[in-house]
């Protein structure tokens, strides 16, 4: 009876809700929806094409219908003020595509300065009417798998109200996947937002609590790819926003065109995190494509695809070597796209066994898992294969330790506390920093000693795998 109820449970549809939060949220939340609209045959305003009308795609996963059967993102956007949400809603040719119940912007419109600590407050006042809309959307939903969330760390109202959302979602929906894709600051050139690495400290504490998964998109990373990889010399906002709904859109593909694997949230998520807290991934993907640039690849066979997804140079979070620590994977999931022969990929697997292009963990399988996925029959592409890396690597410690360190620099001054300690969580003390500094040194060591022969299963591990197994 149970492996009946479970194969009932994956025949059905697994919905999953799409909340937006701040300026960069929405950006990155709305190139991802112009994409899933191109690769599903729906039109700017929901209409499905005519020519689509056969697909054997699975669009519940992120649409459902209205009465007039027009198709309606499940997606929440909120923002503290309205410049973005505007743009989307009044002035693009989607502006009627979102249901509008389901948008939230500050009365005042003020935004959060680029504080935290205003914007977690500020989300704190508005929790009933953020989730009146969250749980409206939910009860809608069938089969709801979780939730995923797009979002910036390092400016106020993505990192603060992302924050709150998380830790409430977390309380609120206990057996529900959140998954996250947040946008990490260049951390290479001064920023325009002083306070940035205390906001990106105090948001890293809540994805490491409150987050099942986190898609680390690396900004330094993203602009170095534009500019090398598709020759772009001055990268604009909506080009690296284009790369980054490339990324999410190709890491959904298996839950939009299902096979019989990695058909859901849980079993792509469950691939690639072996302890709770190992679960920052990076991406890597080949061939790119943005607008008529189209970098230098030429042939794409399985084992190309498969080679290049493993270069430093198409990975799409910068990570220095670090010469202290041998860094390597923990886990690795390779979603290809296209027309493949399953013996192209196994032929591929050992050839990069062989010339052991990939160095995994002492303790766990050194094994490179690989999802086949039909392309979307609408859209043209010059490629005959393309891949996406969803990899779990213990270098993406050095990320974290840079926040750390600019983030001690910063404090060790004294600098800007004035306008956190303005804030409810701040005005008796400043201990949320320190429980927040603890918390990322804690994850920057847990990754440093995973490269280790020696590195235990963390207590709660086989508890937590089993949670996330159950989850419905």
């Amino acid at each position: 009876n149970e492996y009946k109820s479970y194969l009932r449970a994956h025949r059905m549809p697994r919905e999953i809700i799409t909340v937006q939060v701040g300026q960069c949220g929405n950006q990155i939340g709305m190139e991802f929806w112009k994409q899933l609209c191109a690769e599903h045959g729906i039109s700017a305003d929901g209409i499905l094409e005519d020519y689509a009308t056969d697909g054997t795609d699975r669009k519940d996963v992120f649409f459902y219908q209205a009465d007039d059967e027009h198709y309606i993102p499940r997606a929440v956007l909120l923002d503290l003020e309205p410049r973005v949400i505007n743009t989307i809603t009044k002035e693009s040719a989607y502006a009627s595509l979102f249901n509008p119940e389901n948008i939230y912007m500050s009365k005042h419109g003020g935004g959060a300065g680029n504080i935290w600590a205003s914007g977690y407050t500020q989300a704190d006042g508005l929790y009933e009417d953020i989730f009146d809309i969250i749980d409206r959307e939910a009860d809608g939903s069938d089969n709801l798998e979780g939730f995923v969330m797009s979002h910036s760390i390092a400016g106020g109202t993505g990192s603060g109200m992302g924050s709150y959302i998380l830790e409430r979602l977390n309380d609120r929906f206990p057996k529900k996947l959140i998954q996250t894709y947040s946008v990490f600051p260049q951390t290479a050139e001064a920023s325009d937002v002083v306070v940035q690495p205390y906001n990106s400290l105090l948001t890293l504490k809540r994805l490491t609590q409150s987050a099942d998964c986190v898609v680390v998109l690396d900004n330094t990373a993203l602009n170095r790819i534009a500019s090398e990889r598709l020759k772009i010399p001055n990268p604009t906002l909506d080009q690296i926003n284009q790369l980054v709904s490339t990324i999410m859109a190709a890491s959904t593909t298996t839950l939009r065109y299902p096979g019989y694997m990695n058909n859901d949230l849980i079993g792509l998520i469950a691939a690639l995190i072996p302890t709770p807290r190992l679960h920052f991934l990076m991406t890597g993907y080949t061939p790119l494509t943005l607008d008529a640039k189209v970098s230098n690849v030429r042939k794409t066979t399985v084992l190309d695809v498969m080679r290049r997804l493993l270069q430093s140079k198409n990975i799409m979070v910068s990570t220095p070597r670090d010469r202290r620590h041998n860094h390597c994977y923990v886990s690795i999931l390779n979603i290809i796209q296209g027309e493949v022969d399953p013996t192209q990929v196994h032929k591929s697997l050992q050839r990069i066994r062989e010339r052991k292009l990939a160095n995994f963990i002492p303790w766990g399988p050194a094994s490179i898992q690989v999802a086949l996925s039909k392309k979307s029959p609408y859209i043209k592409t010059a490629h005959r294969v393309s891949g996406l890396m969803l990899a779990n690597h213990t270098s993406i410690a050095s990320l974290f330790n840079k926040t750390l360190t600019q983030y001690d620099r910063l404090k060790a001054r004294g600098a800007f506390l004035e306008q956190f300690k303005k804030e409810k969580i701040f005005s008796e003390s400043l201990e949320e920093f320190d429980s927040a500094r603890e918390v990322v040194q804690q994850l920057i060591d847990e990754y440093t000693s995973a490269t280790k022969e020696d590195y235990k299963m963390f207590t709660g591990l086989s508890e937590k795998l089993s949670n996330m197994n159950t989850r419905s």
